[in-house]
């Protein structure tokens, strides 16, 4: 399953999709919340109310998907967004250092960064000239939990989207804390939408691949994650409560910009297609 946060006219909405169309689910189910965190609180039951709507799907509660605009499935975080730093090896590198394989890297954006597919990247020229782009596959939490175990953290996942963890790289170093270079309005897009966990059986062996213009800058698969998922949600959760609809972003694979020789940063203009196996292209172009 597929859930998105979708737009048309003045109606925001929950929506699935479904043979190439999206599903008004409040619509076709007047007990479906209206907000994608709401959904994700009721845990198994949203998706047997899901599964329910699905076998008795009517054209009246029914968009095409060029009708509709996608925004980021959950479009206003209740919390920042939890981002691993140097999660691969090879970006490490690159950044100009060594990964730290005992200790996991944790910043955050703050949610006034999301926006969705296709919606447009500021360029931010008075306040950086080094936007950089980072694909990466993101997490979404399922349900409430601390101190979870390893060997139980895939259970309190929800689902799988995509981000770009959009970076001004001269605020990073100036201020030596990753804050303000990551926190820049519309330096999170997030999309297209959610896969429910139920259909990725592995999410450490997806492909993802960043182009920037058509050419391929970024090509890994999530099997070179570091620290893997479970790592990941056990380490945040050891003194802090993860709650429904928080949103891990699992680190970024060589590739950016800021490691070229020369740097090869954003501009006006430049076309960002992040894609990963099973999930789909998340696209945005820079203002």
């Amino acid at each position: 399953m597929k859930f998105v946060t979708a737009h048309v006219g003045s109606d925001v909405f929950v929506g699935v999709v479904h043979e190439q169309k999206i599903v008004h689910l409040s619509k076709a189910d007047e007990t479906m919340p209206h907000t994608m965190i709401e959904c994700i609180e009721l845990g198994e039951s949203f998706i047997e109310k899901v599964q329910r709507v699905l076998e008795r799907v009517r054209p009246e509660w029914t968009y095409a998907l060029h009708d509709v605009q996608l925004l980021a499935p959950i479009p206003r975080p209740t919390k920042n967004i939890f981002c691993i730093g140097k999660n691969y090896a090879d970006h490490a590198q690159e950044m100009g250092g060594a990964a730290d394989r005992e200790n996991i890297i944790v910043f955050s954006k703050a949610p006034t960064t999301v926006i969705g597919h296709e919606a447009a990247i500021l360029r931010h020229a008075d306040v950086t000239d080094q936007l950089d782009y980072e694909g990466e596959l993101a997490i979404v939490i399922g349900k409430k939990g601390k101190a979870i175990p390893k060997e139980q953290a895939l259970d309190y996942v929800f689902g799988y989207t995509i981000i770009n963890d959009v970076t001004a790289r001269d605020l990073q170093e100036r201020h030596k804390q990753y804050l303000l270079g990551k926190s820049l309005d519309t330096s999170c897009p997030m999309g297209p939408w959610i896969v429910h966990r139920s259909a990725i059986a592995e999410p450490h062996a997806l492909h993802i691949q960043t182009k920037v213009n058509g050419e391929v800058r970024q090509s890994a698969t999530t099997s070179q994650l570091i620290f893997d998922i479970p790592t990941m949600i056990a380490t945040l959760s050891k003194g802090m409560t993860l709650e429904s609809g928080d949103i891990i972003a699992t680190g970024t694979p060589a590739g950016v910009g800021k490691g070229m020789n020369p740097p090869r940063f954003l501009q006006s203009g430049d076309v960002i297609e992040i894609t990963i196996d099973q999930i789909g292209t998340l696209r945005n172009r820079v203002q």
